[in-house]
């Protein structure tokens, strides 16, 4: 039996967590969950959006299936999800863009992963005002940051007979920072000569992903930019509402949907489950649930095609 952290999230998230819970249970495999609110659910019943109550949870069962919780636009509590990635030391992002017959989309047959660092970069949250007319926010960008998120790229594509890995970056302006993550990224490809490597900033690919996207396969950089090249992603093939997303340390993981919380959906069953119900599976697969995870995902694409 496995027992795995539920955080049911604010918005749309307790339904669609609902409906993941209840595909994933079809299956006949055992879980225990453990329910725990986070977000604004989180303040309504501990005063808390991120309380020792989850992260207890977490330490203690090493795997959470989680709903979108509400980040507040420029005010307000910092995003209770780049919070906990940072308090567990959930360094990989991992998010893949596939696409399904069924859903309406401009292209097709699109198979790439964004591979994110997801602990440092602007994310990190060093800011401050500088005087009352200016902002300030420090960009931190590590040789070990890099290091293992591009290790974890190249060895994803290995296990998984990936053909090629691009490191996204803006090192033409930002010599320093991005310098060295395109440093390491040449450094760590020459320890896999059987994969293919290049690089490519980050205006560029924004444009290369829209125009011929079947070029790409794994794309891994920085944490600002797989947040921006994820929802770009999740354009190709139809939009948020289909990708799922899981996020891994050396020790836990924890998965969710890419989306937000959709607040003015929330309770009326309009909300699509479906990247919450493939978050599920990314958390089976990581289970070594193959079997169970592909049994899902079949139901699923059975689904679409009829319509």
């Amino acid at each position: 039996m496995y027992k795995i952290t539920l955080i049911p999230g604010d918005g749309i998230g307790p339904e669609i967590t609902a409906a993941a819970k209840t595909v994933i249970e079809a299956t006949g495999i055992d879980i225990e969950w453990d329910v725990q609110q986070a977000g604004e659910a989180g303040i309504a019943k501990h005063g808390n959006p991120f309380s020792e109550e989850v992260i207890e949870s977490l330490h203690r069962n090493k795997i959470a299936l989680k709903g979108p919780l509400t980040t507040p636009i420029a005010s307000g509590f910092r995003s209770i999800s780049t919070a906990l990635r940072r308090e567990l030391d959930l360094y990989i992002n991992f998010c893949p863009i596939l696409s399904y017959k069924g859903i309406k989309s401009r292209y097709e047959d699109i198979d790439l992963v964004v591979i994110r660092e997801n602990t440092e970069d602007l994310y990190a949250g060093i800011e401050h005002m500088v005087g009352k007319d200016a902002a300030e926010s420090i960009r931190i960008v590590t040789r070990k940051g890099s290091e293992r998120i591009l290790r974890y790229a190249f060895e994803y594509a290995k296990r998984n007979d990936r053909k090629m890995v691009t490191a996204v970056h803006k090192a033409d302006i930002m010599k320093y920072t991005d310098g060295l993550f395109l440093e390491a990224a040449r450094q760590i490809a020459a320890e896999y000569p059987e994969i293919e490597f290049d690089d490519c900033i980050m205006d560029s690919m924004s444009m290369q992903l829209v125009q011929k996207p079947e070029l790409y396969d794994v794309l891994v950089m920085p944490n600002l930019y797989g947040g921006i090249l994820g929802d770009l992603g999740a354009g190709l093939v139809g939009g948020l509402g289909v990708v799922p997303m899981a996020n891994i340390g050396d020790k836990i993981a924890v998965f969710e949907p890419i989306h937000g919380t959709a607040p003015k959906y929330a309770g009326q069953s309009r909300a699509n489950p479906m990247a919450m119900i493939l978050s599920g599976v990314l958390m089976l697969e990581y289970l070594g649930e193959f079997a169970v995870a592909e049994k899902v995902r079949r139901a699923l694409r059975e689904v679409l095609m009829e319509g």
